[in-house]
């Protein structure tokens, strides 16, 4: 399903300063000392709308992770669960409850929060489990959208297909502020469904940020990278005491190197941290020259500056150097090499070698699985006899439990049967120009360097309902899956946009089902498109990545209870 409306009205700074103040409203109504238990999965989301300074000037003491058995010893007044609306959670919460020692004074009271909804399922499981009654505020924190930087929102949300229309409705009412005095942020929302481009997750980002998400894997804009490339470099101690924790970095705008690499194709990385050496490097030479006290007063001030940039300039050049490792060997290369092929229509139809030589190597599940469900969306299905190699070979070298599995890619349309009709992916890919042979790495002049060759068809669609419209591809819109629709919302005559000379449009590309970093890079390229004309702010369900996704949809198999 693809779909675009004509205006929306989010103010991205207020959904930050509205997921604060409803944190506080609740934490206040808990009167005295808190401790918090927490869901594991909301630690990450709940960082991303507020500091554990803000939890402290709420009189939080303590925080535990949510687990079985007897809760943690602390002298507070409340002992507060951030959960999600789970059944195996209200178990554990159970479990808490009824080991508190209540004989114990004073007594603590509980309170359950739930994210991002309350759930009468889980309230009557609880009342029969007899510890409903023990809960003195059971509320909802609606944790719809975290901003995740300046124009990036995501659901976290790990069921992927769910629509928003609903949540959209909810938020326009739940936000302060009269209707008729908000003058709307968006002109355009663009609703796009995953299954509307199967391709683009499944093949390797090649921007900076894609490869360390596809590599590392980027949870809440945090990566934990391998400690050995940043240990301090001491003179004469060779490899002794190297760290053994993972350094653990937050990536985002607000460092102003990684704003300015994120986006790039990682081979035009290189150059520019290699100028931002010789540039921080000429800053700190500076010093020799300050003769007055003025000039020293000066590069004094500047310091604290020039040292973050020395820092975050190495921090990135180690990262690089991880990445270039990897980029570098044999394997990664055959690997984008075929997927490569496949996404420029070069022997989709046929089993292909290098799948049949890493199945015998037992490489990665994972990796496999990509790569054949690669061939398949470029293929339109693969004939059963390609189908159904591919299925025994995967069953006899990983285990036929997998063919659950592969059920479940069937079912999303990611692994499927070349029916009768003809294979229309040349034909969108010729139409929508999703393969350019000439692709510029350095300094891109279309949105397909973030694959180096392959223009992602999400972010094509959106580039084309900009200009020239829709109605130029309508017949390629009909061979994509799911229907397509356009509305448009009248305003009333005060609300219109009287746009200045120059102003951009602001479009709201929401990815119903996940959103992929390169994805997100080719979007900000068009942003900054000087003949452009329009600005992108983006929402999804889910950052995810081809490894993340199809994970999402392996079956996990309990072991046997004996």
């Amino acid at each position: 399903m693809a779909a675009h409306l004509s205006s929306g009205r989010v103010n991205l700074t207020a959904l930050r300063e509205a997921g604060r103040r409803e944190l506080r409203e609740f934490l206040d109504k808990c009167a005295g000392s808190k401790a918090i238990v927490w869901d594991e999965y909301l630690t990450g989301p709940f960082g991303l709308i507020a500091q554990y300074s803000l939890l402290k000037e709420h009189e939080v003491e303590k925080m535990f992770t949510l687990k079985p058995g007897r809760l943690p010893q602390a002298d507070v007044r409340n002992i507060i669960f951030f959960v999600r609306p789970r059944l195996e959670l209200m178990d554990i919460i159970t479990d808490n409850v009824r080991r508190e020692d209540r004989g114990r004074s004073p007594q603590r009271d509980f309170h359950i929060l739930f994210v991002p909804r309350r759930s009468l399922l889980c309230e009557q499981w609880l009342k029969e489990q007899g510890v409903l009654g023990s809960f003195i505020h059971r509320e909802q924190y609606s944790l719809d959208l975290i901003p995740f930087d300046g124009d990036l929102l995501s659901m976290e949300s790990e069921s992927a297909f769910k629509h928003v229309a609903n949540m959209m409705i909810r938020m326009k009412r739940e936000f302060p502020g009269s209707q008729n005095s908000i003058f709307p942020v968006f002109d355009t929302l663009l609703l796009l469904d995953r299954n509307v481009d199967l391709l683009t997750p499944l093949a390797t980002q090649l921007t900076y940020e894609g490869l360390i998400d596809e590599i590392y894997g980027i949870q809440n804009t945090y990566v934990k990278l391998p400690p050995e490339k940043f240990a301090p470099k001491k003179q004469g101690e060779g490899g002794k005491d190297l760290p053994t924790e993972p350094k653990k970095l937050q990536l985002n705008s607000a460092e102003e190197l990684y704003a300015e690499i994120r986006d790039k194709n990682f081979n035009a990385v290189g150059s520019v941290l290699s100028k931002k050496a010789k540039i921080i490097s000429a800053a700190f030479e500076e010093r020799h020259h300050a003769k007055t006290v003025g000039e020293i007063k000066q590069f004094v001030s500047q310091l604290p500056h020039m040292q973050a940039a020395r820092s975050s300039l190495a921090n990135h050049t180690s990262i690089a150097e991880l990445i270039k490792d990897i980029t570098t060997s044999e394997d990664f290369f055959d690997n984008l090499t075929v997927e490569q092929e496949f996404m420029s229509g070069i022997d989709t139809d046929k089993v292909n070698n290098y799948i049949e030589d890493c199945i015998a190597q037992k490489h990665s599940l994972i990796k496999i699985l990509r790569l054949v469900c690669l061939q398949s969306v470029c293929n339109n299905g693969l004939k059963q006899k390609v189908l159904d190699h591919y299925k025994r070979e995967i069953l006899q070298t990983y285990g036929y439990e997998h063919i659950l599995t592969l059920n479940n890619l069937e079912k999303a349309g990611l692994l499927k049967l070349q029916t009768g009709g003809r294979n229309n992916y040349p034909t969108i890919r010729k139409t929508l120009r999703l393969w350019m042979d000439d692709v510029n790495e350095q300094n891109p002049n279309d949105i397909s360097y973030v694959y180096s060759g392959y223009a992602p068809l999400s972010v094509r669609l959106a580039q084309l309902l900009a200009r020239p419209g829709w109605r130029s591809i309508e017949e390629v819109l009909k061979m994509l899956p799911g229907p397509h629709f356009e509305e448009r919302q009248q305003l009333p005559t005060g609300l219109q946009k009287k746009r200045q000379h120059g102003e951009n449009r602001v479009t709201l590309v929401f990815f119903l089902g996940g959103v992929t970093y390169a994805e997100i890079a080719a979007l900000r390229f068009l942003s900054q498109m000087e003949d452009g004309g329009t600005e992108y702010v983006i929402a999804t369900t889910k950052l995810i990545n081809g490894t993340t996704w199809i994970k999402s949809l392996m079956e996990k198999l309990e072991p046997a209870p004996f």
